[in-house]
């Protein structure tokens, strides 16, 4: 069973909130992390609507850059979107993938769902996710 990391941007790689930090400003942070780790990255934000893979990948660090493989697809409305489009996703890939989304949108997901790391919208991915990554990473 391989590891998978959905990725959303907004609320994770940087805060909600317009002008509290630079967009990716905490890119640096999961880069670090992930440095030589193996992991493919599926993009799951919003942004893959309006941006095509190759630009989502000119906005990461180069690292990070080169562990995106996807985009989730299209979307979907109802409960739990963001949840139903990863499980769509592997669905459609064939995947029985042991997956982690690194997310903000917690609403969007099922109440406690173990795959989801929830980053807090107004900082974005901080230590308390950085342990949580890495746990799971360690398994």
């Amino acid at each position: 069973m391989n590891k998978l990391l959905f990725l959303d941007f907004d609320g994770v790689l940087h805060p909600s909130s317009p002008g509290i930090e630079p967009l990716f400003g905490r890119a640096q942070l999961l880069d670090k992390i992930l440095h030589g780790i193996d992991i493919p990255i599926v993009i799951s934000s919003s942004w893959r609507f309006t941006h095509s893979i190759k630009e989502l990948q000119t906005k990461l660090p180069a690292m990070l850059a080169k562990c995106v493989v996807d985009i989730t697809g299209a979307a979907l409305m109802g409960k739990h979107p963001r949840h139903n489009e990863i499980l769509r996703y592997l669905q459609n890939k064939g995947l029985t993938s042991d997956w982690r989304a690194l997310d903000d949108s917690y609403w969007e997901f099922p109440s406690g769902c173990q795959e989801l790391i929830r980053c807090n919208p107004n900082t974005g991915i901080a230590e308390k996710q950085i342990l949580e990554l890495q746990q799971w990473l360690s398994t």
